[in-house]
């Protein structure tokens, strides 16, 4: 995308201030709220809002409130986009002060993700009795299997496994399946959930839904079940779950949608409150999935959140169809 030599100097003018780029480098690790940005730059938060603000003109961030809560990240299509990654590339890794920030992102990371590995502990033996205080777990259930289809998958990949229900629910439409979890207390009662089922075909690991460490294009199904509103960086567990789906293979997110029940940040660790299809979408059709279905599920009752089921899929290479046929024959 070309622009005037006039919004160049703009861009220019808005990256060009030490504590811009500063916040710059940071959004292009993951998302942050603005609260968190003080804390890692130890500035105050109008001085912060202030150079976010001349950032979000030039078009080089994006502002997202999210209950009382803003959120920042990186501009996913600006015209200056290609230059703040060249300036970010430029940057001595070593350099005191961007190592000071990286640290002190750490401890962010570190206290957040304290806090949920905290969270889940209290409540891994009563995880499914919490979410159905959300919605009408049944009825999510069935549209899930409606949406995915009836399969059967060769193989399936659950990120952020919690108590295996995704497991449970396609085991008997799947010849090979693997859950992936960060907390131990949820991979056990997952492992336990698992063997009442008699699922034998079914492996749960610690694992990280950022780094899966598992091969592109492994999964005929990846599902990520109300995952994504305890993460940092959303966007990219979407990227990594995308990476996982093979030719003609299916994605399949559940989420909330947007909602102001803030009371859950802090009683069970949601970081987003829901997620819209205006955010959801462009994040699935980034990764070169296209999208399959765009489900809404109202709630039961005047405290209960909406879920929505989003399902992408992978299309097929001439390549991989080549193949298939011949496999076929």
């Amino acid at each position: 995308m070309k622009v005037s030599s006039e919004q160049v100097v703009d861009l220019l003018r808005a990256a060009g201030e030490s504590t811009r780029l500063r916040v710059l480098a940071l959004l292009a690790a993951e998302e942050l709220s603005v609260l968190e940005l003080c804390r890692i730059l130890d500035q105050s938060q109008p001085r912060v809002s202030r150079h976010l603000k001349l950032l979000a003109e030039a078009g080089l961030v994006e502002r997202f409130p999210d209950g009382a809560w803003v959120f920042y990240r990186l501009a996913l299509k600006s015209p200056g986009r290609a230059v703040i990654d060249q300036a970010l590339d430029l940057i001595d890794p070593h350099d005191p002060v961007v190592q000071g920030d990286a640290e002190r992102l750490a401890l962010v990371r570190a206290e957040r993700t304290a806090g949920a590995q905290a969270y889940f502990a209290r409540n891994a033996a009563r995880w499914n009795e919490i979410r159905s205080l959300y919605v009408d777990e049944a009825e999510v259930e069935a549209a899930i299997l409606q949406a995915a289809g009836e399969g059967p998958f060769d193989e399936m990949v659950d990120l952020g496994a919690g108590a295996g229900r995704m497991l449970t629910l396609f085991g008997n439409r799947a010849g090979m399946a693997l859950g992936l979890d960060l907390s131990q207390q949820m991979l056990n009662i997952a492992r336990d959930e698992v063997a009442k089922a008699g699922l034998a075909r079914c492996e749960l690991r610690h694992g990280d839904i950022f780094a899966t460490g598992l091969p592109g294009g492994c999964a005929d199904l990846v599902t990520v079940h109300q995952v994504l509103h305890y993460l940092g960086d959303p966007a990219a567990a979407v990227a990594e779950a995308a990476r996982l789906v093979a030719d003609g293979g299916l994605l399949l997110i559940a989420d909330f949608a947007p909602h102001d029940h803030e009371s859950l940040r802090e009683s069970h660790q949601h970081r987003r409150l829901g997620f819209a299809d205006a955010e959801i979408i462009p994040w699935i059709e980034a990764t070169g999935l296209v999208l399959d279905a765009n489900i809404a599920l109202p709630p039961t009752s005047a405290e209960g959140l909406t879920v929505k089921i989003w399902t992408a899929r992978r299309p097929v290479t001439r390549t991989a169809a080549k193949n298939a046929e011949r496999s076929a024959a």
